[in-house]
């Protein structure tokens, strides 16, 4: 009898020593891309300026298709300047097809992120760390980097594998379309769903009107792709105006393009001139220096990106002595 039980007692701890390896195995599975992840976080400049490569899925297809708890984030965005950002596309088929950006902010600390999703494009994007919570840090340890995780979440500009790029730049608030059958979005979020899910410019505007979209500041979207086309969506009066290029070039600063036919921002002024006698014929250098003479005393970034190549480069506070150059493999 005795050795019955003994013999049961050691089956059954087999049994729990079977099911806690179990748990590990899958527990160090889950906990594996999030880990590496983190791990990858390294900066590169003092301004300060961090990379980092996403390791694995960041479960963005349930975010979407769920859409917001808009409550949740609005204290993330209640620190804002509304007079930002700068960004154009040169896309003159003569040359390599560029889309350069200023971001005009309060906020120091910035990622270059790098993502690749299972069921999504692979991308490289720009996200302000303000609203994960790490302002101006020079160093963030492992005990604070958790809020990294939600880094694809708060996108400002980016650029995909097949050669979409999308910016954000602040504009008058105006009446936003809404749709209670369709799922709501912030707009740091509309941006993630282009460069996850977008192989061009038509696809973009299409998915961008698959949701509602949610801000205080209000903004408008720049999308320009390597085949050559551009465009910027509005929202205002009520509905989604989409602007295509007109030229083989295309800019965008902080008005409603739709509503004003003569512009009065010197960037706009400026960066359209000289798009205009080049044609939208610029090497990714030459975008940099467009760049440079279109920043303003709050510029955080610039960054130009190669829609044809990958290549991207960055300068941080205007320090355009310092340009840092990355680069995105392209799809074939």
């Amino acid at each position: 009898m005795k050795a019955k039980k003994k013999k049961k007692r050691r089956r059954i701890v087999r049994i729990l020593l079977v099911l806690l390896l179990l748990a590990v195995v899958g527990l160090s599975i889950l906990l594996y891309g999030p880990v590496k992840t983190l791990a990858s976080l390294e900066k590169v400049d003092d301004f300060p300026l961090y990379v980092m490569r996403y390791q694995g899925t960041y479960f963005f297809d349930l975010f979407a298709e769920e859409g917001t708890d808009w409550p949740l984030y609005r204290k993330l965005y209640d620190k804002v300047n509304p007079d930002a950002c700068t960004s154009f596309a040169a896309l003159n088929p003569e040359s390599d097809r560029v889309f350069g950006r200023n971001f005009d902010w309060r906020h120091r600390a910035s990622l270059l992120l790098f993502t690749d999703p299972p069921n999504g494009y692979a991308s490289v994007s720009m996200v302000d760390l303000f609203y994960l919570g790490y302002e101006g840090m020079q160093d963030i340890p492992w005990a604070n980097r958790l809020n990294l995780l939600g880094a694809p979440y708060a996108t400002i500009d980016g650029m995909n594998e097949c050669g979409v790029a999308i910016g954000q730049n602040a504009v008058p608030k105006r009446k936003i379309p809404k749709d209670p059958n369709r799922p709501t979005l912030l707009n740091s979020q509309l941006l993630r769903l282009v460069l996850d899910r977008a192989k061009d410019v038509n696809e973009a505007i299409n998915l961008i009107q698959e949701y509602n979209a949610e801000f205080i500041v209000p903004v408008h979207f720049h999308i320009a792709d390597a085949s050559g086309k551009s465009a910027i969506v509005e929202y205002t009066d009520g509905k989604i105006v989409v602007l295509p290029q007109e030229n083989p070039w295309q800019v965008s600063t902080n008005f409603l393009i739709s509503e004003e036919s003569k512009p009065d921002c010197w960037r706009y002024k400026l960066v359209n001139e000289t798009l205009r006698k080049v044609e939208g014929k610029i090497p990714q250098e030459e975008a940099m220096r467009i760049l440079d003479e279109a920043k303003l005393d709050h510029t955080v970034w610039s960054v130009v990106y190669n829609l044809s190549t990958g290549q991207i480069r960055l300068a941080m506070g205007k320090d355009y002595e310092d340009v840092h150059s990355f680069k995105l493999e392209m799809s074939k």
